[in-house]
């Protein structure tokens, strides 16, 4: 029996108009089963879901990872953010971030500091956090 996992995808109030369509579209889905792919060879099972419920407003690079959370059960996670799981951004590219978070909770979920940490991180987009 495989691994379960979510991809949590919450609404978006965009104030910068350069992330509006990153998490939406053709490009988003075809990332999306590329993952689904990816994963489903190695056992694990990864659902995306949107949940439009919760709406955040996406003011910096930061604000747009936290719209994207991450479950899986098996771990002891519920929903986390990617900007939680990955920390400070290299590229500053969402999917390759997201690529990256979804492979950590997938492969090494013990080394995601726990929710009590709150970590902060800039990601030096410009949005002057």
């Amino acid at each position: 029996m495989g691994k379960n996992m979510r991809l949590i995808c919450y609404g978006q109030k965009h104030t910068r108009p350069e992330w509006e369509k990153v998490l939406s579209g053709a490009g988003f889905d075809q990332f999306c089963e590329e993952l689904v792919q990816e994963l489903a060879a190695f056992d694990i099972r990864l659902e995306r879901l949107d949940s439009q419920e919760q709406v955040i407003e996406i003011k910096s690079y930061v604000d747009l990872l936290n719209a994207v959370r991450i479950g899986s059960p098996s771990d002891g996670i519920s929903s986390i953010c990617v900007g939680h799981v990955i920390g400070k951004s290299p590229n500053l590219d969402p999917l390759e971030d997201i690529r990256r978070a979804v492979n950590r909770i997938a492969f090494a979920p013990e080394t995601v500091p726990p929710d009590s940490e709150n970590r902060k991180v800039c990601h030096n987009c410009g949005c002057g956090c």
